[in-house]
């Protein structure tokens, strides 16, 4: 390095390595992809600077590793990069005409689609759209509204475009909605939505890796280095390498292969070895972590052990028979990959760690991290400590919480909605616990997380302040512990010499200030492999 100095150099007010006992320091210098110093005093590594040196001197600014959204859907950000921008309603009428304006300049026949990180209870109506509403939007065009990843809301045109009629069979796990009246009302839940979803055709492709561009660029600006997306396609990874490929993507990825609808040993070994052809063309910035399974529903359909609050005779859907998902899981992590399962309510974590601790038991030896609660909403005491005695870490997601806790408590009452995502339980009781959004259902953005966690705010106020967390504990669920999740805790999670230069600028020290600030608080610059992906400049 003394021959052509370092490519990066900053220099800084402080710089926080997350390593235990070290007080912060001044200055850190980057060559290639690494940190390869840092120093306490802000000239002690003025000796690196050479000509090709791009020089940081941010004398009142705050450096920290870069963060880790732990569960989140990047695809989802980018297939709403195009979509109609259906969250910036706030009633029914205003969501309508912002349809009617897409179908007014889309050509008769091709579907409209809508972003989906909304709810309907920040509408005024506090209510979904109906098909019949739609059809007032547009009835030349198919229209799909998507909320989340579990609710979809389609006009007439799209139900006879899919073939859904009154006598149509509901799916096992799924809902086909009907209105007052006993009619369709175009909403459709978990497993009844591909009934619709598979006539929806793919995007040009230029303007997909164009919204993976947009989409990843979006989670650097709050300070996200690396996502690990929960719910990828075969088709979505190769538009990821694509955008890779092109040097558009602006995060790191981790991606675990959609394992919904594998339910036959055929179809599971189909994909297992689709995924042997990228097992070893992982790089730093796109690789495949395993495979995804749901065990339960979302926010209509968690399995709980007790009955809705809004419906004492439904207490949610088990996707699963244990001992058919036992059978996958082992399936799986033979193949040498790692499973997430998404299982949200109590019912839905007994259930997992019963099979989990079946997989466990027929492979011995299997590496630690291998099995991952997704989300474990609702886990209690009981839960949390047999989690941590099997080596089960979890990912929770407090920004969801933040902005469903009034739909939640519709459902399952204020008692269990302050019992959602304990993180200071999991904390206390030795789990390996990690932060993400679950964006499109939550807001992604590093800070605001931590302030989620260390608040417990949401939308209807504080829910279970006993399970908030400090600050320091809230950074480390996005960084060291993220980092030991993925198994990169050599790579990346902390400032120090070897690692991975994946770093944050804020022009305050977040731990400083009034708590309340982190809530919007953004970088001015994030780093990743050395390279700016974020800053008031723009990108390298």
């Amino acid at each position: 390095m003394a021959d052509h100095g370092a490519d990066l150099l900053i220099r800084a007010a402080a710089v926080h390595t997350l390593v235990p006992g070290r007080a912060p320091q001044r200055a850190v210098a980057v060559l290639g992809d690494r940190i390869v110093a840092v120093s306490g005093d802000p000239k002690g590594l003025d000796s690196v600077v050479g000509d090709r040196t791009k020089v940081l001197d941010l004398p009142g600014s705050t450096v920290l590793p870069s963060f880790d959204d732990t569960h989140t859907h990047l695809i989802f950000a980018a297939h709403g990069a195009h979509d109609v921008p259906v969250h910036r309603a706030r009633t029914i009428p205003e969501f309508l005409e912002l349809i009617r304006q897409r179908a007014a300049v889309t050509p008769p026949g091709q579907w409209i689609r809508t972003t989906t990180n909304w709810q309907e209870l920040n509408l005024a109506e506090r209510r979904m759209p109906t098909a019949d509403e739609l059809d007032q939007a547009t009835d030349r065009h198919p229209v799909l509204v998507k909320r989340g990843g579990h609710n979809d809301v389609v006009n007439n045109v799209a139900l006879r475009l899919a073939g859904i009629t009154e006598d149509t069979p509901v799916p096992h796990g799924g809902v086909i909605g009907r209105g007052p009246d006993g009619r369709l009302n175009g909403r459709l839940i978990d497993s009844a939505m591909p009934l619709v979803e598979r006539f929806v055709p793919e995007e040009d492709r230029a303007r997909r890796i164009d919204g993976l561009r947009l989409a990843s660029g979006r989670y650097a600006a709050t300070g996200i280095g690396t996502v690990r997306d929960c719910a990828v396609s075969f088709a979505d990874y190769d538009l990821l390498k694509a955008t890779h490929d092109k040097g558009m993507l602006n995060t790191r990825v981790r991606a675990l292969i959609a394992g919904f609808g594998l339910t036959t040993a055929a179809a599971l070994n189909d994909a297992l070895d689709r995924m042997e052809e990228f097992r070893y063309e992982a790089d730093p910035r796109l690789q495949l972590w395993g495979m995804k399974f749901g065990i339960d529903g979302g926010l209509e359909a968690g399995a709980t052990e007790e009955p809705y609050a809004c419906d004492h005779s439904f207490s949610g859907v088990l996707m699963w028979e244990p001992d058919a998902l036992v059978e996958a899981v082992n399936t799986v992590v033979r193949r040498g990959w790692r499973v997430g399962t998404h299982a949200y309510g109590d019912r839905a974590v007994r259930v997992l760690l019963d099979v989990y601790e079946c997989v466990l038991q027929d492979n011995p030896g299997l590496a630690p991290g291998s099995l991952v609660i997704e989300h474990g909403g609702l886990a209690g005491p009981e839960q949390r400590a047999r989690a941590v005695a099997l080596g089960v870490p979890v990912t929770i997601q407090q920004p969801l919480l933040h902005d469903t806790a009034e739909v939640e408590r519709e459902y399952w009452g204020p008692e269990r909605v302050a019992e959602l995502f304990p993180a200071r339980g999991w904390l206390d009781q030795g789990a390996l616990v990690t932060g993400g959004s679950d964006f499109p259902v939550g807001q992604f953005g590093a800070m605001r997380s931590v302030w989620g966690m260390m608040t417990r705010e949401t939308v209807i106020g504080v829910q279970g302040p006993q399970y908030a967390i400090s600050y320091d504990e809230a950074v480390s669920l996005h960084t060291t512990n993220a980092a030991r999740l993925m198994r990169e805790e050599n790579l990346r999670g902390t400032v120090t010499p070897g690692r991975l230069a994946d770093l944050t600028v804020w022009d305050r020290d977040p731990a400083a200030g009034p708590t309340e600030a982190l809530r919007d608080l953004e970088p001015t610059h994030t780093i990743l492999g050395g390279h700016l992906v974020h800053s008031p400049e723009g990108s390298d």
